[in-house]
């Protein structure tokens, strides 16, 4: 199972902590972590991910393998800047969004389009009517993740 992880490419210490352990457990659940591939939250995620002996995808916005972060296991360069985002919510059976700006936000719309189940933490809040799951921790964020991810595969 690939989960995504959508987030800021900065972020804070808090949020910083919340991606690394949600990067730790999606991998300890044996399953692959893809993102944008940059720093911030997606990076993070990627460190815990790669502590935890995981598999971790990138998908680059630029044109070189030079702007990865080091815990990317698997970097594809698509020359795409955001466009890139649409590639990264296909690639995923689950979408964890950890805080975020204006790119995470287009790809929680590209997910919410698709059908494939988002799980938040300290993530943009759309309203009652947006079915964003909140998760009060990585750990339930990574389950939740993996039993929606794991039902998407069987509808589709």
């Amino acid at each position: 199972m690939q989960i995504g992880i959508i987030g800021a490419g900065t972020c804070d210490h808090n949020l910083a902590k919340l991606a690394y352990d949600t990067g730790y457990y999606i991998a300890k659940n044996k399953a692959s972590l893809i993102c944008g591939g940059l720093g911030g939250v997606m990076e993070e995620a990627c460190r815990g991910a790669k502590r935890a002996s995981g598999i971790t995808i990138g998908i680059l916005p630029g044109f070189s393998l030079h702007e990865a972060n080091p815990y990317l296991d698997i970097k594809i360069v698509t020359g795409f800047s955001h466009a890139r985002n649409i590639i990264i919510v296909r690639s995923s059976q689950a979408i964890i969004s950890i805080g975020g700006e204006y790119g995470t936000l287009s790809e929680i719309a590209f997910a919410l389009k698709l059908n494939i189940p988002i799980i938040g933490l300290k993530t943009w809040n759309l309203g009652n009517n947006v079915p964003i799951i909140k998760a009060k921790n990585p750990k339930e964020a990574v389950e939740l993740a993996l039993k929606l991810g794991l039902e998407k595969c069987y509808e589709d």
